[in-house]
């Protein structure tokens, strides 16, 4: 196998986290479900109970954070692009493109979305327990979309790949926004460090544009990548393709199944 088609250590690591949220995800639920079949409320309170573990997990995300904040090998060129060491001036230089009506419209489809989120939340029709669900599917949904597919980058952003995401690190922003209808200083917490890592992140975004794009980065092109993040994406739309009409026939032949059962007395 040669070099670059190795999984890189930040692969490696968004693996790993992929695994532990969807773990914590599934540990959750399974909770949750327990609790409500057993008539017990379950909600941030509940959590409480456990401060232990509420704080282990709380310690977690608070230092995946905070990491963001400084110049790290640990992290993604995506979230790294925003420091100056990692700004290589592309030559010839090219005019850098504006992104903000796409970044616009994402920020909108996600306000929109966990609008209707709260407005379920305050007609009584899921609890605090859904909610706190909501953010760790949210946590899972990231690493896939780092390393599977991302709706953003396929149908509004359409950038090349992660390292040149307008959005990246609006992820925990994203992640911790159902915690908003949760007032306490747990939530309140984490939303807080979440928004102002995007604030950090914009500020960037707007003195140095320059940064942020493969046009005018050098840093961000693909010659000099080191995680090969976009292999997962592309031998995932690779095998799609090339197995496509096989699994089109095996998915009518699940639905013609479904409909015979049916359809007997």
């Amino acid at each position: 196998m040669s070099h670059s088609k190795k999984i890189s250590l930040i692969s490696r690591l968004h693996y790993l986290k992929l695994v532990f949220r969807s773990l914590l995800f599934l540990a959750a639920a399974a909770a949750y479900v327990i609790r409500r079949v057993r008539g017990i409320p379950f909600s941030l309170n509940t959590i409480t109970d456990r401060p232990l573990i509420l704080g282990i997990i709380a310690a977690i995300f608070f230092s995946e954070m905070l990491l963001r904040f400084f110049p790290s090998n640990l992290e993604s060129m995506g979230c790294q692009k925003q420091f100056a060491k990692n700004y290589i001036p592309k030559e010839p230089s090219i005019p850098h493109q504006s992104t903000w009506r796409t970044t616009l419209l994402v920020a909108l489809v996600w306000l929109l979305l966990n609008g209707l989120i709260g407005l379920v939340y305050f007609l009584g029709w899921i609890d605090e327990g859904i909610l706190l669900l909501i953010c760790l599917f949210y946590s899972v949904c990231d690493m896939i979309c780092i390393l599977f597919f991302c709706p953003f980058q396929t149908w509004i952003m359409k950038n090349k790949c992660c390292g040149s995401c307008r959005i990246y690190n609006w992820d925990y922003a994203m992640m911790f926004t159902p915690l908003v209808f949760i007032p306490g200083p747990f939530t309140y917490g984490l939303l807080g460090a979440a928004l102002l890592l995007l604030a950090v992140w914009e500020i960037s975004a707007f003195l140095h544009p320059e940064r942020f794009t493969e046009e005018t980065n050098e840093c961000l092109s693909c010659k000099n990548c080191k995680e090969k993040l976009c292999h997962h994406k592309t031998q995932l739309r690779g095998f799609l393709k090339k197995n496509k009409e096989r699994l089109l026939l095996r998915g009518n032949a699940v639905i013609e199944k479904v409909k015979s059962f049916k359809k007997k007395p």
